[in-house]
């Protein structure tokens, strides 16, 4: 039952933010073999200023086992 948490900076649209959220379901069906009734998507919306401290050092550098796909920045 995977479920998605997408952080991101505030400012995207509620349609933006549907349409990833369809679009992950699609990738997470297809690469998973999941149904649809078992993937959750969430949007999380974290302010530039609090980027570094609630995303950054938590949950890039501090679980770096955890990252399949690294950021090209090291800080914002």
């Amino acid at each position: 039952m995977p479920h998605v948490i997408v952080k991101l900076w505030p400012g995207k649209s509620e349609t933006q933010k549907a349409k990833l959220a369809q679009e992950i379901t699609r990738d997470v069906m297809s690469v998973l073999n999941y149904g649809e009734a078992a993937v959750s998507v969430a949007m999380e919306e974290v302010e530039p200023d609090q980027w570094m401290d609630k995303v950054y050092k938590p949950d890039i550098l501090g679980k770096p086992k955890q990252i399949y796909k690294r950021p090209g920045y090291t800080s914002v």
